[in-house]
């Protein structure tokens, strides 16, 4: 319920940005867009998305060669559609992937366990790539700016929140989660009957960074090179709305467009916080409300293009190998 406040609130917010600088310029401006110019500007994510099923395919390990690269890229997209388009966000899509791998005869513990793992890469990777826009922005704009300070309390949130999933999976996470549980007395009949599986994912977590450490490190670099990438989309969007820009000024935009939108993690979608952070972004690097809400607009709808197609690879997933009441067996 309160999630579904927070999505009311964002919609107001956005009908209200869009308001304000005017529907029909924003319509003006986006039809300079031509068939061409947005296939261009979809691209980069693509291969964002291909860079990222290829560092899940790192953490997954001997089970990736049964499942095959481009299913684990189907796999992979039909997840991060859940986790886009519902409330759940990874709640909902992480383990709807590892679901999707068992029709492959991966078992769901090294199912779980690879995605934390490569989830964990990606977050390290993703702070790594913010730190350096920041960086880039002070350069740019000067270190007097106080979207540069809120940038760093961002980034500063976000990396101790790396740091506690480090120490939550040294410790444990399922029989952790249970631990907490038990001593705070909440039902956990489901939990209990799998605890012998919990041991496992917790065991095998720890197994992949104790042996496969070199493969971590090469994740990482694989995840920030997906990060990274998405400097060329934020450039060629700018570039066909007419707009002189550097790359070095649209990898800064790049990188701290990726900590705006977590930080209204708690809107579904980030509705309207992302758009009004990319506006107020863009209009720190000297570009015109028009072009601001406008670049947030499109970044917004060729995500919902994707979501759509996710959805629908994950129908066609969901046909061959029906959902059942629980998922976290093994």
């Amino acid at each position: 319920m309160i999630r579904l406040i927070f999505l009311a609130i964002g919609l107001v917010a956005l009908t209200a940005l869009v308001w304000h600088v005017g529907p029909s310029q924003i319509l003006q401006t986006i039809q300079q867009l031509g068939f061409v110019s947005i296939v261009i500007i979809l691209l980069p994510l693509l291969v964002v998305y291909v860079l990222e099923a290829y560092g899940w395919k790192l953490t997954l390990g001997r089970w990736a060669d049964r499942v095959g690269f481009l299913r684990l890229f189907f796999v992979r997209t039909a997840g991060e559609a859940i986790n886009a388009s519902t409330p759940t966000g990874m709640v909902g899509g992480e383990p709807m992937k590892a679901y999707l791998l068992k029709q492959y005869d991966v078992p769901m513990v090294e199912g779980l366990a690879s995605l934390v793992t490569a989830k964990t890469a990606m977050v390290l990777a993703q702070i790594l790539f913010m730190l350096l826009g920041i960086c880039l922005m002070v350069g740019i704009l000067g270190g007097s700016d106080h979207n540069v300070l809120a940038a760093a309390v961002g980034l500063g949130m976000l990396a101790f929140g790396l740091l506690m999933l480090f120490m939550i999976q040294r410790h444990g996470i399922g029989m952790g989660l249970l631990t907490i549980l038990r001593k705070i007395r909440l039902p956990m009949k489901f939990l209990e009957s799998r605890e012998a599986q919990l041991l496992d994912l917790d065991n095998t977590i720890r197994g992949f960074y104790q042996e496969r450490a070199g493969i971590f490190r090469v994740t990482v670099l694989v995840y920030f090179v997906a990060w990274a990438i998405e400097t060329f989309e934020v450039y060629a969007i700018l570039f066909f709305l007419g707009v002189d820009v550097t790359l070095l000024v649209a990898f800064s935009i790049a990188a701290i467009s990726v900590l705006i939108k977590g930080a209204g993690f708690f809107i579904p979608g980030s509705l309207g916080a992302q758009e009004g952070g990319y506006l107020v972004l863009l209009l720190s690097f000297g570009f015109d409300e028009v072009t601001g809400i406008t670049f947030a607009l499109i970044r917004r709808m060729r995500e919902i293009l994707w979501i759509m197609v996710g959805l629908l690879v994950l129908a066609i997933l969901k046909e061959k190998s029906p959902l059942p009441s629980t998922t976290l067996t093994s």
